[in-house]
């Protein structure tokens, strides 16, 4: 096997690609799969930087001079959206035909299209409107990329990784919807191009006349853009066993899950990337006074942000409950803050430091359900800003592992074991949290309690 895979290589091609068998991953494979996705990051998060930066240039236009309706602007905002979701169909099906180290530098290539026409574009307030247009539909290339982009990846890396690797990739790209919102407002202030940026433009904020540099917003990408595609072009691999035509592939038309993955796609990552990209302009809208540009970033970061390696949020509602249920048959783990108190219904009365507190019973039933070995973890803050200590320890209740134990004994060994925990530091307890609060509708035996003295 080490004889074949040593000369599994053809330039850039990988003849020879078997990341489901340990020792080719741990010889050689893990290296090569690391270093594919550490390219793909960048060129993703320029993609989706592209892709949404007509959501901040559309909000400036009006103070340019520009002479755009706002259903106008509007339909500038959201025409990378239509196009970037329409060249992902397309985009799926590049990989296997062209190879995905020649995709991956040919498609970041491409951004410089729009990246350039946008920085001259607005410079001239007389720019006809359907030339914007267009500079918009081209803003979808980005979108495109994605697609293209997670199946390339996924090529990769074995079975047991392509999650922790994709959520790598698609978590660091989206940032790039973030950043082009919250980084434009600054690089505009300034002439950071000199010469060959254009010359800046008057505008009259909040009664003073300053001079604008609105092309940076998108010529600020344009270097990163082509340093990215030559990484792509001369540091990426293509894989050979990776190759398929577009009749194979079109095989996904004729599969119905993959039809509800669509339906299910469009309310999730349709409606990210939808009010990501019309937020600002329905700020500025709506609220004149107001800088969009100051917030919309923060929705899109928050999104991005919740995507992490290995880690997966899901929603509390029964479906979230069987989610975790089966990560955790299946060896899996799962955090829970059990002090928190649940909605009506999700809990019952169990002592905490000798009072009634309203306790959850999510985490004994999920202990009971999966036969999971529950631990407590806790953070300790040392002192002088020397840092933080995290602390591990098993919660070896029977009440937890036993089916026919009661909601209140289980929910009363669980806020037992926080009280051991919370009697070794009680002053890095957050003890203004509202513990002994109750749910509207529940009886009052925790009402009107006052927090307990710790002994």
């Amino acid at each position: 096997m080490s004889a074949t895979t040593t000369s599994g290589r053809q330039g850039r091609l990988l003849t020879l690609w078997a990341p489901e068998d340990k020792s080719f991953w741990e010889r050689e494979g893990e290296a090569i799969a690391k270093l594919n996705l550490w390219i793909s990051v960048p060129a993703l998060f320029l993609a989706f930087a592209i892709w949404q930066v007509w959501s901040v240039v559309a909000v400036s236009l009006p103070g340019l001079g520009f002479k755009y309706s706002t259903n106008q602007l509007f339909w500038l905002a959201a025409a990378p959206a239509l196009s970037g979701a329409t060249l992902r169909i397309f985009y799926s099906f590049m990989v296997p035909l062209v190879g995905g180290r020649r995709w991956t530098a040919i498609s970041t290539a491409s951004l410089l299209i729009p990246a350039i026409g946008i920085g001259f574009a607005v410079q001239d307030n007389t720019t006809a409107y359907p030339t914007m247009l267009i500079l918009a539909l081209l803003c979808g290339l980005g979108g495109g990329n994605f697609s293209s982009s997670m199946a390339n990846i996924s090529f990769f890396f074995p079975k047991e990784r392509k999650g922790s690797a994709l959520g790598v990739n698609a978590g660091l790209g989206n940032l790039g919807v973030s950043v082009v919102q919250f980084l434009s407002p600054l690089v505009v202030t300034a002439g950071i191009f000199g010469i060959f940026g254009g010359e800046g433009q008057t505008i009259v904020k909040n009664g003073q006349t300053v001079q604008v540099w609105t092309q940076n917003a998108a010529f600020i990408w344009v270097p990163w853009i082509a340093l990215t595609a030559l990484a792509a072009w001369f540091g990426m691999n293509d894989i050979a066993d990776a190759r398929a035509s577009f009749a194979a592939q079109a095989a996904i038309f004729r599969r119905k899950h993959n039809w509800l993955m669509c339906v299910l796609y469009l309310g999730t990552f349709g409606s990210f990337i939808g009010y990501a990209a019309g937020f600002p302009l329905l700020i500025k809208s709506q609220f004149p006074g107001v800088n969009p540009l100051a917030y919309a970033w923060l929705g899109p970061l928050v999104a991005s942000s919740r995507d992490r390696p290995g880690l997966k949020a899901v929603p509390t509602s029964v479906s979230g409950v069987r989610s975790l249920i089966r990560v955790l048959r299946g060896g899996g783990y799962t955090a829970i803050l059990p002090d928190q108190v649940p909605s009506l219904g999700q809990g019952v009365w169990a002592p905490f430091f000798g009072r009634p507190a309203y306790t959850m019973t999510l985490l004994s039933r999920l202990a009971q359900q999966s036969g999971a070995r529950v631990l407590l973890c806790w953070c300790e803050r040392l002192p002088v800003g020397q840092g933080y200590v995290m602390h591990f320890e098993p919660l070896d209740a029977p009440e937890l592992g036993d089916a026919s134990a009661s909601p209140e004994a289980a929910a009363t060994a669980v806020n037992a074991g926080m009280e051991r925990l919370i009697r070794r530091a009680p002053g890095q307890y957050l003890w203004s949290y509202a513990r002994y609060k109750q749910p509207a509708g529940e009886d009052g035996l925790g009402a009107g309690q006052d927090a307990p003295v710790v002994q």
